[in-house]
């Protein structure tokens, strides 16, 4: 009988891909968001 494939390892591989790809989901536009209230905060202190 062959031996089957570590099916665990690429389960584990594929999750990180999806928690990476949620994570810049989210992030890209916090940070978009963070930095523009920074730089229109700082408009108050001119």
């Amino acid at each position: 009988m062959e031996p089957q494939p570590n099916s665990a390892q690429s389960t584990e591989s594929s999750s990180s891909l999806k928690v990476a790809l949620a994570w810049l989901y989210v992030g890209v536009p916090l940070l978009w968001g963070v930095s523009q209230t920074f730089i229109k905060a700082l408009a108050l202190f001119k």
